[in-house]
C-alpha cells in the first residue's frame, strides 16, 4: 500500500500534522473574534447611541444605527479586498497577525468614542481589520491542509463566526446589566485577541506554497528589470494581483461565477435572514408571548444551527463534492425562505422555531462554501487577492439588501412576500454553481487555473 493510500484509509483527522491543526486553530480564532465583534455591535449599538446622541435625538436612533452598520460593512468590504492583496505580497501569516492587531486596537478605541461620528469612523476601521483577516485565514488553511480534508478545514474555519456570535451573546448577558457604560466594556474585551498574535508568531508556519510563489514573483521581477523576455507565467507574476485577476483568461469563468454566487448569498442573506429575530418576535406578540424572549431565542437557535451547518457543509463537500453540496445549500435556502416567512407565520411558535433552526443550518452554513471552494479556483500567486475580492466586494452591493427588504416589508404589509421576493436571489447561486469546476480531492492550482491542461501537473509538481 502506498503512502497516499495509507493516508486515505485512516481517519481523516489522523492524517493531519501539528502545524496543520495549529493553522486551523489560529484562523478559526481570528474568525471567532470577528464574529464576536460583529455580533457585539448588533447587541450594543442602540445602547451606545443613547450615550453618544442628545436626548432629543433618541427617536432617530434606528437611523443612526443604520449609519453605523453601513460604515462597518463598507469597512469590511474595503479591508477584505485590501487584506487579500497584502497577503499575496507579504505572506499569509504576517497579514493575519497585522489584521488581528489592527482589529484589537480599533475595537478598544471604539470604547472611547465621544460622539456618533467618532463611533462611525472607528467602526469603519474595525470593519477594515475584520475584512482583512478572513481571506488570509481561508488561504493559509487551504494551502496547508491536505487535498482529501481541505473541505473539512474550510467548514471548521467558517464555524468560528457562529462561535463568536454565541460568545458575544453570553458576555453581554453577563455584563449588559452592569450600567450605561456596559457597551464600552464589551469593546474593551475585544482587545484581548491581541495576545493571540504572540502565539501565532511563535507557533504557526508560513504557507510553503506562498513562499514558492513569492520566490517565483521575485525572480520574474528581476528578469523584467534586466530586460529579458518573459514567458506567460512570468508575465502574470509581474502584474499587480488585481490586474492579474481581471487579465488572466484562465480564471475568468471561475471569477464571474464565484462572484455571482457570493453576490447571491450576501444580498439574500442580509435581505432575508437578518429579519429572523424581529419576525419571530412579531409572531410571539400575536400569540401573547414575550417578544424579546422569543426574538433572543430565535437568534440563539439560528446561530447554533448555523455552526452545525458550517461544519456539515465542509464534510459534505469532501464526501460528495463542492458543486452538489453548494447547489444543495442554495436550493434549500431558496425553498425554506417562503416556508419560514409565508407558511410559518400562521404556525405555532414551536413550529416556527423549528423552521428557523433548519433555516439557520442552511442560510448560515451556506457561507462555508467560500473557504472550501474559492481557494481551489485560483492559483497561488493571486489566491489571497481573488478570494478576498470575491468574498468581500459583493458587500458593496449587498448593503442594499436590508434596504430593499425593509422597503418591501412596508409596501407588502408584512414579512411573507417581501422575504420571498428577496430570497429569490438564492436562485442565482443555484444557476451559477454548475459552471464552476469540481475540485474535490484535487491539488490546489499553483501556476494555472483549474480547467487548463497543465494545472494539475503544475500543482502536483509543486507538492
Amino acid at each position: 500500500m502506498s503512502t497516499q493510500q495509507a493516508v486515505l484509509h485512516q481517519p481523516w483527522y489522523r492524517s493531519l500534522n501539528r502545524d496543520q491543526w495549529k493553522v486551523l486553530i489560529a484562523s478559526n480564532l481570528g474568525w471567532t473574534f470577528d464574529g464576536f465583534e460583529i455580533f457585539a455591535l448588533f447587541l450594543t449599538v442602540g445602547f451606545a447611541l443613547r450615550q453618544l446622541l442628545d436626548a432629543a435625538e433618541y427617536a432617530t436612533i434606528p437611523q443612526y444605527a443604520g449609519y453605523i452598520l453601513a460604515c462597518t460593512v463598507f469597512g469590511w468590504a474595503t479591508g477584505g479586498v485590501i487584506g487579500g492583496i497584502i497577503a499575496d505580497y507579504i505572506g499569509r501569516k504576517r497579514t493575519m497577525m497585522l489584521a488581528i492587531l489592527a482589529y484589537s486596537l480599533t475595537t478598544g478605541l471604539s470604547a472611547l468614542a465621544w460622539d456618533w461620528e467618532s463611533f462611525a469612523v472607528l467602526r469603519f476601521l474595525v470593519g477594515v481589520a475584520i475584512g482583512s483577516e478572513w481571506a488570509t485565514g481561508a488561504s493559509i488553511v487551504s494551502e496547508l491542509w491536505p487535498d482529501h480534508a481541505r473541505g473539512k478545514g474550510g467548514g471548521l474555519l467558517q464555524c468560528g463566526a457562529g462561535i463568536g456570535g454565541l460568545l458575544a451573546s453570553g458576555v453581554w448577558l453577563l455584563i449588559g446589566g452592569t450600567g450605561p457604560h456596559a457597551w464600552r466594556w464589551m469593546y474593551l474585551i475585544g482587545v484581548l485577541p491581541a495576545f493571540v498574535v504572540l502565539w501565532i508568531r511563535r507557533n504557526i508556519p508560513e504557507s510553503p506554497r506562498w513562499e514558492r510563489a513569492d520566490e517565483r514573483r521575485r525572480a520574474a521581477l528581476d528578469l523584467k528589470r534586466s530586460g529579458a523576455a518573459l514567458d506567460r507565467e512570468s508575465m502574470a507574476l509581474t502584474r499587480f494581483t488585481v490586474v492579474d485577476l481581471f487579465a488572466d483568461r484562465s480564471v475568468r469563468r471561475a471569477f464571474v461565477c464565484s462572484f455571482l454566487m457570493m453576490l447571491s448569498v450576501t444580498f439574500a442573506y442580509w435581505g432575508v435572514a437578518t429579519f429572523i429575530p424581529t419576525y419571530v418576535g412579531g409572531i410571539a406578540t400575536k400569540a401573547g408571548l414575550s417578544a424579546p424572549y422569543y426574538s433572543g431565542l430565535a437568534g440563539f437557535i439560528t446561530t447554533g444551527c448555523g455552526i452545525v451547518g458550517f461544519i456539515s457543509l465542509g464534510f459534505l463537500a469532501d464526501a460528495i463534492g463542492r458543486k452538489p453540496t453548494a447547489m444543495l445549500f442554495y436550493l434549500m435556502c431558496l425553498v425554506l425562505t417562503p416556508l419560514v416567512y409565508l407558511w410559518g407565520q400562521n404556525q405555532d411558535i414551536g413550529v416556527v422555531l423549528f423552521l428557523v433552526g433548519v433555516f439557520g443550518f442552511f442560510s448560515l452554513g451556506i457561507w462555508a462554501w467560500a473557504p472550501v471552494w474559492l481557494p481551489e479556483l485560483y492559483p497561488t500567486r493571486m489566491r489571497g487577492t481573488a478570494v478576498a475580492f470575491v468574498f468581500n466586494a459583493p458587500r458593496f452591493i449587498s448593503c442594499l439588501g436590508p434596504l430593499v427588504g425593509g422597503t418591501l416589508i412596508v409596501a407588502r404589509g408584512g414579512y411573507g412576500w417581501a422575504a420571498t421576493y428577496v430570497g429569490l436571489f438564492f436562485a442565482l447561486g443555484v444557476l451559477a454553481a454548475p459552471f464552476l469546476p469540481e475540485t474535490r480531492g484535487q491539488p490546489l492550482p499553483e501556476a494555472l487555473a483549474p480547467g487548463s491542461s497543465t494545472a494539475s501537473a503544475t500543482a502536483t509538481a509543486a507538492d
